[in-house]
């Protein structure tokens, strides 16, 4: 069984030691989806939400996010993002999908920061909608592609099973 990185000598939590990893480029894509009662996505598109502009709001809350993560992760090293890119496509009657694109030139990848910005992104639409639409529900949020790094190239693929390998 592969040694855990995550714990030190005293098996206690500790931050991964990245110090000796060579800087690569590493891009993360992540996405997940929101469903809402039609009659609330259509009053996004007309802009009829009293809070605003959701969809912008939401793009500037999953930025946000993505460049936080590390300050509420608590075992994610704070990386200098080079670029974090946040897309929202709908299907014209009830889900908003969320996509993050999360880039950087570093020693450790960004998953969690695309994974984050695309959750802070569909829990602001939540926020920005509960009071026409309680019963929104946040889901199939996951990794998409994973680019650079030790591991390699990740692509997500909804065929394989996701249990666990002991």
């Amino acid at each position: 069984m592969e040694k855990l990185t995550h714990f030190n000598d005293q098996n206690r939590s500790k931050m991964v030691d990245v110090t000796d990893k060579k800087v690569t480029s590493r891009t993360a894509l992540a996405t997940g989806e929101i469903k809402m009662h039609p009659e609330t996505l259509q009053r996004i598109h007309e802009g009829k939400i009293k809070k605003g502009d959701v969809l912008a709001v939401a793009q500037v809350a999953g930025i946000m996010a993505a460049k936080q993560t590390s300050s509420l992760i608590p075992m994610c090293h704070l990386i200098p993002l080079t670029g974090v890119d946040i897309h929202f496509e709908d299907d014209g009657e009830s889900i908003v999908t969320c996509t993050a694109q999360v880039k950087t030139k570093h020693v450790t990848g960004v998953e969690i920061e695309g994974l984050l910005a695309v959750q802070t992104a569909l829990l602001t639409i939540y926020d920005m909608c509960k009071a026409i639409d309680r019963g929104m529900i946040i889901s199939n949020v996951h990794l998409v592609e994973k680019i650079g790094g030790k591991s390699g190239h990740f692509i997500f693929d909804d065929q394989v099973s996701h249990e666990s390998q002991d």
